[in-house]
């Protein structure tokens, strides 16, 4: 690799809007984030399904196991 070309790479805590904080190595100083996977939704399991159309039912009718 060519020397003075490539960025610091350097010790950097990135910070959720919910306060969690999350220690890393990056390029940037410092990360602030609106959302992370200790408080998204997906992640903590509090994500509800909307099945509108029945959508969720014609796939499990369609692929049930006989």
């Amino acid at each position: 690799m060519k020397a003075g070309i490539h960025p610091a790479y350097e010790a950097t805590t990135i910070t959720c809007a919910c306060g969690n904080a999350i220690k890393t190595r990056s390029t940037r100083k410092d990360i602030h984030v609106e959302i992370c996977s200790a408080c998204h939704p997906y992640f903590t399991g509090t994500q509800k399904l909307i099945d509108t159309e029945g959508r969720v039912e014609r796939f499990r009718k369609k692929y049930k196991k006989k």
